[in-house]
C-alpha cells in the first residue's frame, strides 16, 4: 500500500512540476530518510554537485521535516512524521517547504501531503460508565452515550458502534451537523427495579481500517425510582471570545442549569460530555458552580476555536446538554523571523544597477495586522529591497558601485510587524549582510610630475642613478600594479639610459660626453595590469667637466 501511495506522489509531482510547483504524498510514520520525491528530476534542473550546499531545503515551519539527499538529490524525510500530532483537527495534512537554488537566486515551492495510516484505535475517555434510568422511563426513550475518539482520518477513523449485553436496550446512532456519529442508548422494554436493579452492557467502537481496530466501554445501567424534571440550561449555546494570553486560572464562562425538582432530584452537577484530550488539558469545569476556567496557556496559532459540550445532571441522572464555543483571539506575541536564504560574498564594482546580492525570507506566525511584516534597510546605502513573491525579498543594487570610495558594505535588513503597538526588541530583528566590492580597472596610472628634470655630470660610470620617476594607480591588485618603460625614443637614448620597469629608476648604461651632446629629452610610459597607460617626459642636462686639455 505504501508503495502505491509513493508511486502516485511521483506521478503527481511530474505533472505539477510543469507549473512551477511540486506536490508529493508520503504516509505518516515512515522512517527518517524515506524517499518522498526526485525534486531535481521533476524540476528538470541542471545543477552542480549537491555537496557544496548550493541547493538546500528550507522548511516553512520551526521544525525541519524534509531534507535533500546529498548524493541522489531526492527529497527525503528528516524525521519520523506523526500526522495526528502534526495536523490535529485538520482533514488534509499538507507540509510546505522550498527548494533554494543559491547560484540562480531561485526557489521552488514544494507541498507534501502526509497521508494517514491506521495507527490509532478508537478509545473512550472512560472505559467504565454508569447510566442511571428511572423505572418509570417509557420505552423508546433515548440516552446519549459517550463518544469514542479516533485520531486517524478518513476510513481509518471511527466508523461504527455496536451494543451488546441486554435485550432491554438497543443502540441508535445519530449523525451530527458535522457528520460525526452520536451513539444513543434506546430503551426497548420497560424496566422493573424489583426484577433487575442493574443491567450490564458493552459499547464497541470500530474504525474502517484493514484490519479494523476497536475500542470498548462497559456500561452499567442502574434502575432508579421516578424523577419527573430534568435540568434545563439557561442558554442552548454559550459563546465567549478570549485573548490567547488570558492568565491561567481565569474564569472564561459560567454555564447555569436549573431543575424544578427538590432535594437530590433537583441538585445539579456539571460535567464535560464532549471534549478532546487536548481540550481537557486546557480547560477545567467546576462540577458545582458551572465555571469553566483555563488551566494551561492558550495559543491562537495552535488552535483558534474550541467547541465543548457540557451536561447538567440532577441527582437521578436526568440531564440537559449545552454547547460552549470558546473563540481564541490573536495577540502580537510572535516576532518576525528573518532568514538569509542566499547571498553573494563579493560583487564587481561595475555590476549593473539592479544586481541581486541576497535573497531574504521573512515570516510572522501571528494573523491579521499582527502578522503583516514590513522590511526596511538601515542607512543611506546603494541597495534597495524588492518584494519578489509572498514573503521573499531580493536585496539589489541601486547603482554601480565604486570600490575606490567604499570597498565593503554591511547591509542591515529590519523587519517589523503591524501590531498596535508593534513589538520592539523581540519583534524588530536585524540581519547583517557583508558585501565585498571587487575591483574593475577603471583608473589609469598617473605620474607624480608631467616633466621630470635632472642634471648629471659627464663621464659617470655605467649604472649611475640619473633620477627616479613614480606613477600611482587607484585600482587594487593587478589593476593597480604599475610598470615603467621608455616611449618612442631615439637610439642614442636607449644606448645611454635604461629604466627599471618596477622601481622607475633611470640609470646610465654608457659614458656621457658633454662635448658630444649636452641635453637629452625622451618620453616615458606607465602601464597598469589591466593595460591602461599614462605618459611623461624626461629632460637630462649634462654638466661639463674639465676633461680636455688646451690644444696648440
Amino acid at each position: 500500500r505504501r508503495h502505491r501511495v509513493l508511486l502516485w506522489g511521483v506521478l503527481m509531482a511530474a505533472w505539477e512540476a510543469a507549473w512551477g510547483q511540486l506536490r508529493y504524498s508520503v504516509p505518516e510514520e515512515m522512517p527518517k530518510g524515506s524517499f518522498v520525491g526526485d525534486v531535481i528530476k521533476d524540476l528538470r534542473l541542471q545543477l552542480p554537485a549537491l555537496g557544496d550546499r548550493s541547493v538546500h531545503i528550507l522548511d516553512k515551519g520551526s521544525t525541519q521535516y524534509f531534507a535533500l539527499h546529498g548524493k541522489t538529490g531526492h527529497l527525503v524525510t528528516a524525521e519520523r512524521i506523526d500526522r495526528e500530532q502534526l495536523c490535529r483537527n485538520v482533514q488534509q495534512c499538507v507540509l510546505r517547504c522550498e527548494l533554494i537554488v543559491e547560484g540562480e537566486m531561485k526557489f521552488y515551492e514544494i507541498e507534501v501531503e502526509i497521508t494517514d495510516i491506521n495507527d490509532n484505535a478508537p478509545t473512550f475517555k472512560d472505559t467504565d460508565l454508569e447510566q442511571r434510568i428511572s423505572e418509570m422511563t417509557a420505552p423508546e426513550s433515548r440516552f446519549p452515550l459517550p463518544r469514542a475518539h479516533d485520531a486517524d482520518s478518513g476510513l481509518n477513523s471511527l466508523q461504527s458502534y455496536e451494543l451488546s449485553g441486554d435485550e432491554h436496550f438497543s443502540l441508535a446512532v445519530q449523525t451530527g451537523p458535522g457528520g460525526d456519529q452520536r451513539p444513543e442508548l434506546v430503551l426497548e422494554k420497560p424496566l422493573d427495579r424489583e426484577e433487575a436493579a442493574f443491567h450490564e452492557l458493552v459499547l464497541r467502537a470500530s474504525d474502517g481500517g484493514d484490519p479494523a481496530r476497536t475500542g470498548t466501554a462497559r456500561i452499567r445501567v442502574t434502575v432508579l425510582d421516578a424523577n419527573d424534571n430534568a435540568p434545563v440550561f439557561s442558554q442552548a449555546e454559550y459563546t465567549v471570545r478570549v485573548p490567547e494570553d488570558v492568565p491561567v486560572g481565569s474564569v472564561l464562562v459560567t454555564v447555569t442549569a436549573t431543575d424544578a425538582d427538590e432535594g437530590l432530584n433537583g441538585h445539579v452537577k456539571y460535567g464535560f460530555h464532549k471534549i478532546s484530550e487536548r481540550e481537557s488539558e486546557l480547560f477545567h469545569l467546576d462540577s458545582d458552580s458551572g465555571k469553566i476556567t483555563v488551566k494551561d496557556d492558550l495559543d491562537f496559532e495552535d488552535i483558534s476555536s474550541h467547541e465543548l459540550e457540557v451536561q447538567a445532571r440532577d441527582g437521578w441522572d436526568l440531564f440537559d446538554t449545552t454547547k460552549v464555543t470558546i473563540i481564541v483571539t490573536d495577540i502580537n506575541d510572535n516576532a518576525p523571523k528573518l532568514t538569509l536564504s542566499s547571498a553573494v560574498s563579493t560583487i564587481s564594482e561595475d555590476a549593473p544597477s539592479g544586481t541581486t546580492v541576497a535573497l531574504v525570507h521573512v515570516q510572522d506566525s501571528d494573523s491579521g495586522a499582527n502578522g503583516e511584516v514590513r522590511c526596511t534597510l538601515d542607512g543611506v546605502i546603494p541597495f534597495r529591497l524588492e518584494n519578489s513573491q509572498g514573503s521573499y525579498y531580493h536585496v539589489v543594487t541601486t547603482r554601480e558601485l565604486d570600490r575606490e570610495q567604499v570597498s565593503e558594505y554591511n547591509v542591515t535588513v529590519r523587519a517589523a510587524d503591524g501590531g498596535s503597538p508593534p513589538l520592539q526588541s523581540s519583534a524588530v530583528l536585524a540581519l547583517r549582510i557583508r558585501v565585498n566590492v571587487t575591483d574593475a580597472n577603471d583608473n589609469t596610472p598617473m605620474f607624480s610630475k608631467s616633466i621630470y628634470e635632472a642634471r648629471v655630470a659627464e663621464n659617470l660610470p655605467p649604472g649611475s642613478l640619473v633620477l627616479r620617476v613614480r606613477a600611482t594607480d587607484a585600482d587594487a591588485g593587478t589593476n593597480g600594479r604599475v610598470s615603467y618603460s621608455f616611449g618612442n625614443v631615439p637610439n642614442d637614448v636607449r644606448m645611454l639610459f635604461t629604466i627599471d620597469s618596477e622601481s622607475g629608476d633611470i640609470r646610465t648604461t654608457g659614458p656621457l660626453d658633454f662635448e658630444e651632446k649636452n641635453k637629452y629629452s625622451f618620453s616615458l610610459e606607465a602601464r597598469d595590469g589591466g593595460g591602461l597607460t599614462a605618459h611623461g617626459k624626461v629632460h637630462v642636462d649634462i654638466i661639463d667637466e674639465n676633461d680636455n686639455a688646451p690644444e696648440m
